[in-house]
């Protein structure tokens, strides 16, 4: 089986706009739907067909070309059950578990609560890929905005449970604000330190963050890490819960 081509590209400010191809099958899946015209520019740049948008949830800046593309295309929208009223155009709805094929490769779909009530990630295990959009970032997570600081913490322990190998996109450019944060929460990790300074040189050059892997944000990410001895040393939260100190650590985000 050919392996499956991803295209990278930004939409909007800083959202990621991402096209997942299958060269045997044609299909092509837009991950979101944050703006029309970069999206149909990279596909017309492959001389490709949108057949697909995995809709992770239900933001404007997720949705926003939902239904132009699926006017343009005639593309199958799929997205999360739980959030199906406000996903523009859906045609399919998913849940926790559920697996469909694209490109004669399976597709799970785990979700994860937490950004909002019903968010979900599509995970292809054959390939070692994950679109997480707006759950896990590289070195960061989304913001609360519908559900409670245990629920997102029990959804970035699901992704967590993933092979380390497993490649992760991302929804948004937020890769140097986060590292900047992630080294006052963390400062004794020499390997956050060392990916802090690489973050620095590649948005200087005005490269990509994008992807990142579960195994080296487990390895960096703070919010991977309230049980680690040394950031709960860092934060005087010895003696607390893994979600009291990923709460904690959100908390702090949201004002750095």
């Amino acid at each position: 089986m050919k392996s499956l081509q991803i295209e990278v590209f930004i939409c909007r400010s800083d959202n990621f706009g991402v096209l997942l191809h299958c060269p045997e099958t044609g299909e092509t899946a837009s991950i979101d739907a944050p703006e029309f015209d970069p999206i149909v520019k990279a596909a017309e740049k492959h001389g490709w067909t949108i057949t697909h948008i995995f809709t992770t949830h239900h933001h404007g800046d997720h949705v926003e070309a939902n239904l132009a593309l699926k006017e343009k295309y005639g593309c199958e929208i799929i997205g999360p059950r739980n959030e199906a009223a406000a996903i523009p155009g859906i045609d399919r709805t998913v849940g926790d578990g559920d697996e469909f094929t694209f490109g004669k490769r399976p597709v799970r779909v785990i979700e994860t609560p937490g950004h909002t009530a019903g968010h979900i990630c599509f995970h292809l295990p054959d390939d070692m890929l994950l679109f997480a959009a707006d759950t896990l970032f590289a070195l960061g997570c989304g913001r609360l905005f519908e559900r409670s600081a245990l629920d997102m913490w029990h959804s970035l322990q699901k992704l967590a449970a993933l092979p380390d190998e497993t490649i992760v996109y991302f929804g948004h450019e937020y890769t140097l604000s986060n590292a900047r944060f992630a080294v006052t929460i963390d400062p004794e990790n020499t390997r956050l330190r060392s990916r802090a300074e690489l973050i620095e040189m590649q948005r200087k050059r005005g490269d990509f963050t994008v992807p990142t892997t579960i195994g080296l944000e487990k390895e960096t990410n703070p919010f991977l890490r309230a049980g680690d001895p040394d950031v709960r040393r860092t934060l005087g939260m010895e003696d607390a819960t893994n979600d009291e100190v990923f709460a904690d650590i959100r908390k702090r985000k949201d004002t750095f």
